[in-house]
């Protein structure tokens, strides 16, 4: 099957421009709807990431027990509080909260540390069936995958995202993980026809199908990424693209590859034994200037 390979002049010929006269408007704002009581680290990457990456504003979207324990931490992380499920999980009720403040953003992600509870996957649903009737750019990842897996979603927002481990793919498209790891590029394929949105199937060498069918295949990474917390990053970082006003594609695009080198330069410093999601992140600075240098 042809696909392209995203290598680093790919990348430097998609990063987005940064005008002189300019305000936090001008790079975008992203509501980040993640985390939960047991996952605020997962909250935490995927808020700072886009920031780090180049987005104007981040807000995240959260119960009130995780917006006290990260706030200190997050200073440039604006924060909107979510109704809570017994102070552990946002409610199944809490789309109430949000449906009227997501139209302030120019970019939803939703998934990160969400958990996996009956309340996570009514309040998951009734987000993506509202933004089914949008043209938001959204970003799926994590514990939402695994609400639209079991909820057998038909199709996902035409400007959206996902952003599976091939476990998570397995589920959501009932295919064996043993299958998809033999032809990753054919299902990565499968699903974005299925869903009509891009994919983003993670892994070594990671693949790209966008809407139109369009593949791409990652060259840049290293063990370095396998590592908790690596996917929230990831979302972060094609988040913080898409409110720059990147499309899908070449958000998708450019995310993987700019991930993938935060990971090599990293592991220079620290081995690929030693980088943590947090390195990642610290790395995305360095890897930026790489591909402009380029």
């Amino acid at each position: 099957m042809d696909y392209t390979e995203i290598d680093i002049k790919t990348a430097k010929s998609l990063l987005p421009d940064r005008p002189q006269e300019s305000n936090k408007g001008t790079f975008g704002k992203v509501l980040n709807i993640a985390g939960c009581i047991e996952y605020e680290g997962a909250a935490y990457l995927s808020s700072v990431a886009p920031l780090k990456t180049g987005a104007g504003l981040v807000t995240l979207a959260t119960i009130q027990q995780v917006i006290n324990n990260l706030a200190a931490n997050c200073p440039w992380v604006t924060f909107y509080p979510l109704r809570d499920y017994y102070g552990k999980c946002i409610a199944s009720d809490a789309f109430c909260d949000l449906k009227e403040i997501t139209g302030k953003y120019d970019v939803v992600s939703v998934g990160p540390g969400l958990s996996d509870t009956p309340a996570i996957s009514a309040f998951v649903d009734d987000l993506i069936r509202y933004l089914n009737n949008t043209d938001k750019k959204v970003v799926i990842d994590a514990d939402a995958i695994n609400v639209l897996a079991k909820s057998g979603a038909a199709s996902l927002p035409k400007n959206s995202v996902i952003t599976p481990h091939p476990m998570e793919l397995s589920r959501l498209i009932d295919v064996p993980l043993e299958t998809i790891q033999k032809e990753r590029v054919h299902y990565a394929k499968f699903a974005a026809e299925k869903f009509g949105c891009c994919v983003v199937l993670k892994g070594h060498n990671t693949v790209v199908c966008t809407r139109d069918m369009e593949i791409f295949v990652n060259t840049s990474g290293n063990s370095s990424l396998a590592k908790a917390g690596s996917g929230d990053v990831l979302t972060g970082i094609i988040s913080g693209l898409l409110a720059q006003g990147l499309c899908v594609r070449d958000a998708a695009v450019l995310g993987v590859y700019l991930h993938g080198l935060c990971g090599e330069l990293a592991s220079v410093d620290l081995t690929v034994y030693s980088v943590l999601a947090t390195n990642q992140i610290d790395y995305i600075p360095k890897a930026i200037k790489r591909i402009l240098e380029a």
